[in-house]
């Protein structure tokens, strides 16, 4: 289980923030992501006024309004991931890490905002922080190459969990336990301790 601020260890140990940044639409209740933040009950997540239409400005601003401090680790899924890499770019020291899970490719056809200020983001350059690249062999969103040629442009580690589709609540992860362990390993690697609070 993830470990709350109430249940963290207490002395030294690094505790990191974590800030849930959904796709569109944001993650119904039977989400991993919903999930893990009933886990950590002083996590934020975004907000935006345009879930369902999504506009990059207004989620970037909802972004910056959640962000606690540069001990923050960005968990992200899907359209999440490709607004946790812009903000990055703009705040090259406003956080840890990204921990992005189903990443979409924005130049595939079935990429749902093709035009969109979504799909001109830079995927090609190293980010400012360490970053993982969740993906699954079957994402109708990604190719499971092109998910390794975008993570390799970012500089990311990257791997495969099988086929699980989007990693979305229609895989039936429930909390995604797995998961959560990449999230604890992927902290300590970029230094920011294993002791996850909101």
């Amino acid at each position: 289980m993830l470990q709350s601020a109430e249940s963290s260890v207490s002395g030294d140990a690094t505790e990191t923030a974590v800030v849930a940044v959904p796709g569109v639409g944001d993650s119904g209740e039977d989400h991993w992501m919903t999930l893990w933040q009933q886990d950590l009950p002083s996590s934020r997540r975004i907000s935006p006024r345009s879930w369902d239409e999504p506009e990059l400005d207004d989620w970037m601003s909802s972004l910056d309004r959640v962000v606690p401090g540069n001990s923050t680790v960005l968990v992200a899924h899907s359209l999440g991931c490709l607004l946790a890499i812009e903000w990055a770019r703009h705040h090259p020291t406003g956080a840890a890490g990204l921990f992005l899970v189903a990443l979409p490719d924005p130049t595939s056809v079935s990429f749902p905002l093709l035009g969109s200020p979504f799909a001109s983001i830079d995927l090609s350059a190293p980010l400012p922080v360490p970053a993982l690249v969740i993906a699954s062999d079957n994402d109708p969103y990604c190719d499971i190459r092109r998910s390794a040629e975008i993570a390799d442009g970012l500089g990311a580690g990257w791997m495969s969990k099988g086929s699980l589709g989007h990693i979305n609540a229609t895989s039936a992860l429930g909390r995604w336990r797995d998961g959560q362990d990449l999230l604890r390993a992927f902290a300590t690697g970029a230094g920011v301790g294993s002791h996850l609070r909101g």
